[in-house]
């Protein structure tokens, strides 16, 4: 990623209106969100763009959906015959489809409970800005930095994870490279297809076990 690029969304989002995502997921809200097509069908899109820029080569490679909310994308990494484990916070994210065969797991995606090395691939579509929006709040850092430090301990050397996310500038990206770098040895950067069109830009981190 080019150091200078600059970008700045001045629209408030609903992660900096709510402090948790449970307080924004949550009763018809979810219930939309869950049902509706159209973000299926978004999410599936940058789900085959993530795995994309990943290039997995295992066969049946076991891969964390972190953050997944209703399983739109464990279910699609399923169907292309991975092994996957859906994870997510919000528990009623998980009562909406036969989930039976993406192993889901209520947890906090900063603190999985996973064994060290137990994943080819780790995707997370859609979660990371809820974990990390604001540099100046310390918890949020200490949150981003333990989710850096577990998810290197859960990955299998020479794996990669990938964050499709929607950070609110590049201030944001420059203190998450320095938190990365200071708590793991990962690999990686940002990929950003669309850079000069807002509505279709697309922010992913990608970060490689070494």
């Amino acid at each position: 990623m080019n150091e200078d690029y600059y970008f700045n969304i001045k629209k408030k989002r609903p992660e900096e209106i709510y402090d948790k995502v449970s307080d924004y997921f949550y009763g018809e809200r979810l219930d939309s969100y869950a049902t509706s097509k159209n973000i299926q069908r978004i999410q599936l899109k940058i789900t085959k763009r993530a795995l994309e820029i990943i290039q997995l080569q295992k066969e049946h490679a076991l891969i964390l959906d972190a953050g997944c909310g209703p399983g739109f994308a464990s279910f699609y990494i399923k169907n292309i015959g991975y092994q996957v484990v859906a994870f997510d916070i919000i528990k009623d994210f998980l009562f909406y489809y036969d989930i039976k065969d993406i192993n889901p797991i209520v947890g906090d995606m900063c603190f999985p409970p996973f064994k060290p090395e137990s994943f080819d691939a780790i995707v997370s579509i859609s979660a990371l800005q809820w974990i990390y929006r604001d540099i100046e709040n310390k918890i949020m850092t200490h949150a981003f930095s333990e989710l850096i430090s577990s998810f290197y301990k859960i990955l299998k050397f020479g794996s990669k994870a990938i964050f499709q996310f929607y950070p609110k500038n590049n201030t944001i990206l420059e203190h998450m490279r320095i938190i990365i770098n200071e708590k793991s040895d990962f690999d990686g950067g940002f990929i950003i297809d669309n850079p000069d069109n807002p509505r279709k830009r697309r922010i992913f981190l990608i970060l490689e076990k070494k």
